[in-house]
C-alpha cells in the first residue's frame, strides 16, 4: 500500500506554477511582480520585483481597472520580443479585499502560424476547385477502391449525368447500370498504370479518356484521376475529311485530263501516249516537293516541263528562277548561285548581293545545263540540297532557304561521272525523280498538231491570213527528223508563215534541208479545199497517211512501227476516222 505523501503546499504551488506552459505572474496593488514562472520571466521579463508599468506598459491601465472594479479582463493582446500574446487579468482576494492581480499570458505565435497555414490551404483548395470546375475537359476523381468522389461540370455535360447521380457510387455499378459503357478507372485499378481508351456515352458523345493513378507515400493507390476529352466533333470532321479526300481524288483524276488539255493552249502538245505520260508525271510532281532531274536533247521542252511543274505546285505563288549554268563564267558561278558579302572579292559590290537561291526562297530554282556546273560549285550545291542552308561568298554565317530544285541537262551524266566530270553524290541527290524528254522524231503523233498549232500562232502574231499547206509539203515536214527538236520546228513554222506566198505553203517553200531529207519526192497533190478549214485539211491528211501505213504494213502493229507510234494510237485513230480492216484492206 502506497504511503501518504507529506504535502508542502507552498512547494506544491511553486511546482504547479512552474509546470504551467503559459506565462503566469502575480502582482501586488502597486503592480510589482511578486512571483512568476519561467515563461513569464524568460519571454516577458517579468522577474519578481519588476513593475508592470516598466515591463509591459500597455497593460497598466487594464491592470488598474481590474484592481478598482474587481473584474476579470480577457482578450487583451500584447506584443513582446517579436511574439504575440493573449492576456487575461484577474483580481487576487484575501477575504473581501483585493490584494493584487494575476496575469496569464498565452503565446499566440504558434496559433497564428497554424491559422495562416490553414488560410493558405483554404485558398489553395478554392483555387483548385476553380481550376477543376472551369476546365473544358471533363474530370473524374475516384478513390483507391473505384468510388467516385468528384465530377466537374464539363464532365456532367459530356456524359449526360449530374454529379449527384454518380458521386459516392462504385464504377462497377455505373457500368452495370449502363450509365457508361466502360470504365477507365477499373482498368487503372487493375493495372496500376496510366490507361487511355475511347468511351461512348449514353447521349452519343465520343470521349477520349485517360486515367492516371495517384499513389501515397507508402505506394498505395489512393486516387484515380480521369481526364475526358470530347472527340465527337473530331471524329465527324475526320469522316468528312475522308469523304472529301475520296471526292478530291475523283476530281483530281478528272482534272488531270483537263490539265493536260490546258497545257496544249500553253504550247505543250501532248498527242502521243508517251508524251501524255510525261505531262501527267509533271502535274503529279507538282503535288510533292522532291528534287527533279529532266533529261533530254536540246529543244525537247525541258524548260516547258519545269514551268508546268511550277504552275502545278504549291509554290506557284512564288518565283521560279531559271539559271543557265552553262552561260555563267566559271569564276562567277558560286557568287551568282549563293550571293556574296561586301568586299568578298575584287569587284564585289559595297553592299553585297543575295544569290539566285536566296532570291528564290519559298519558290523553285531551275538549274538548266546542270552538267556545266564546275566541280567546286557542285560540292556547295550538294551541301545546300542536303541541309537547306547557304553561305554567301565571304561569309561564315549560314542562311536557311526554302527552295525546291529542278535541274535539266542534255548530256549523259553517268558518262561524265565515269570521267570524273560530275559528282556521283550530287547526281543521286538530283536524280530523285527523273523525267526523260523524248526527241521530236519519236513523237510522230505530235508533228501534225504541232505544225498546225505554230502555223496558227505565227499567223495570228504577224496578222497573216490562215495558212494552207500542200500534202507534199506536210509529208516532207512530218518526215523530217528535226535534230533541233521542237525548237527547230518552231523556227521553221515561223519562217514558213513569214515567207508564205498567197497564204499557202508549197513543197518548194520548205527549207532545203527538209526537201533533201525526202527519200522520194511525192507528187504535188494538194489537200487544200476552198470550203475546208486548216484543221479539216490536216485531219484529211492524217487519215490518208494512216490509210497508207495500214495498206503497206498489213497489220496495226506494222503500221504503228512505220509511223513510230504506239499500236493503241493506231487503234484510236482508226476509230476516229471510221477505218477498219475491211475498209482499208479492200483499197489494197
Amino acid at each position: 500500500m502506497q504511503e501518504p505523501i507529506d504535502l508542502n503546499w507552498k512547494e506544491f504551488g511553486s511546482a504547479l506554477l512552474n509546470a504551467t506552459p503559459s506565462g503566469v505572474a502575480v502582482f501586488d496593488n502597486s503592480l510589482q511582480a511578486l512571483i512568476s514562472n519561467p515563461p513569464a520571466r524568460n519571454c516577458l521579463g517579468l522577474y519578481p520585483g519588476a513593475f508592470l508599468s516598466a515591463t509591459i506598459p500597455s497593460l497598466t491601465a487594464s491592470a488598474r481597472k481590474v484592481l478598482s472594479d474587481q473584474i476579470v479582463e480577457t482578450g487583451l493582446i500584447v506584443e513582446k520580443n517579436d511574439s504575440r500574446y493573449s492576456v487575461m487579468l484577474g483580481p487576487v482576494h484575501h477575504g473581501n479585499a483585493a490584494i493584487g492581480i494575476i496575469a496569464i499570458f498565452e503565446d499566440m505565435t504558434a496559433l497564428t502560424n497554424i491559422t495562416n497555414r490553414m488560410k493558405g490551404f483554404q485558398q489553395l483548395s478554392i483555387e483548385l476547385d476553380t481550376i477543376i470546375d472551369s476546365s473544358n475537359d471533363g474530370l473524374w476523381i475516384c478513390d483507391g477502391n473505384g468510388v467516385v468522389v468528384r465530377v466537374n461540370p464539363a464532365s456532367e455535360k459530356m456524359i449526360g449525368l449530374t454529379a449527384a447521380e454518380v458521386v459516392g457510387k462504385h464504377m462497377t455499378e455505373l457500368v452495370e447500370k449502363k450509365l457508361v459503357d466502360r470504365s477507365v478507372t477499373l482498368e487503372v485499378l487493375k493495372t496500376r498504370k496510366k490507361v487511355s481508351l475511347i468511351q461512348k456515352t449514353r447521349i452519343g458523345r465520343d470521349l477520349f479518356l485517360t486515367g492516371t493513378p495517384v499513389f501515397d507515400k507508402n505506394g498505395d493507390l489512393f486516387r484515380v484521376v480521369v481526364n475526358e476529352r470530347d472527340i465527337t466533333e473530331i471524329n465527324r470532321l475526320q469522316e468528312q475529311l475522308q469523304e472529301n479526300e475520296a471526292l478530291t481524288e475523283h476530281y483530281r483524276r478528272d482534272m488531270l485530263e483537263k490539265q493536260i488539255q490546258e497545257t496544249e493552249s500553253r504550247q505543250i502538245i501532248a498527242r502521243s501516249d508517251n508524251y501524255r505520260k510525261i505531262i501527267q508525271k509533271a502535274i503529279k510532281l507538282g503535288e510533292v516537293d522532291s528534287t527533279v532531274l529532266i533529261l533530254g536533247e536540246s529543244g525537247t521542252g525541258k524548260g516547258v516541263v519545269a514551268d508546268l511543274i511550277h504552275r502545278s505546285s504549291s509554290r506557284s505563288d512564288y518565283p521560279m528562277i531559271k539559271i543557265n549554268c552553262g552561260a555563267i563564267p566559271e569564276t562567277l558561278v558560286e557568287s551568282e548561285l549563293f550571293g556574296y558579302e561586301k568586299g568578298a572579292f575584287t569587284g564585289a559590290g559595297h553592299k553585297g548581293k543575295p544569290g539566285k537561291l536566296e532570291a528564290a526562297d519559298k519558290g523553285i530554282v531551275f538549274l538548266d545545263e546542270i552538267a556545266e556546273l564546275p566541280l567546286a560549285s557542285q560540292v556547295k550545291l550538294l551541301k545546300f540540297i542536303e541541309d537547306g542552308v547557304i553561305s554567301r561568298v565571304g561569309s561564315t554565317r549560314g542562311r536557311a532557304v526554302d527552295v525546291r530544285i529542278i535541274a535539266a541537262t542534255n548530256r549523259n551524266l553517268k558518262q561524265m561521272i565515269e570521267k570524273k566530270q560530275f559528282r556521283s553524290d550530287l547526281y543521286y541527290r538530283l536524280n530523285v525523280v527523273p523525267v526523260t524528254m523524248p526527241p521530236l522524231r519519236e513523237r510522230k503523233d505530235c508533228l501534225v498538231p504541232l505544225i498546225t498549232h505554230y502555223l496558227e500562232t505565227f499567223s495570228t502574231r504577224y496578222r497573216k491570213p490562215e495558212i494552207s499547206i500542200s500534202r507534199q509539203a506536210m509529208d516532207a515536214l512530218t518526215a523530217y527528223p528535226y535534230p533541233g527538236n521542237v525548237r527547230e520546228l518552231i523556227n521553221i513554222c515561223e519562217r514558213l508563215v513569214v515567207m508564205a506566198h498567197n497564204s499557202r505553203v508549197r513543197f518548194e517553200d520548205l527549207p532545203g534541208s527538209i526537201r533533201k531529207s525526202m527519200t522520194a519526192e511525192a507528187p504535188d497533190d494538194p489537200v487544200w479545199h476552198p470550203d475546208h478549214t486548216l484543221s479539216q485539211m490536216v485531219a484529211d491528211l492524217e487519215k490518208k497517211v494512216l490509210t497508207a501505213a495500214l495498206e503497206k504494213g498489213k497489220t496495226q502493229a506494222s503500221a504503228a512501227k512505220l509511223l513510230g507510234i504506239n499500236q493503241s494510237t493506231i487503234a484510236r485513230k482508226m476509230q476516229k476516222y471510221g477505218l477498219d480492216r475491211s475498209g482499208w484492206a479492200t483499197k489494197k
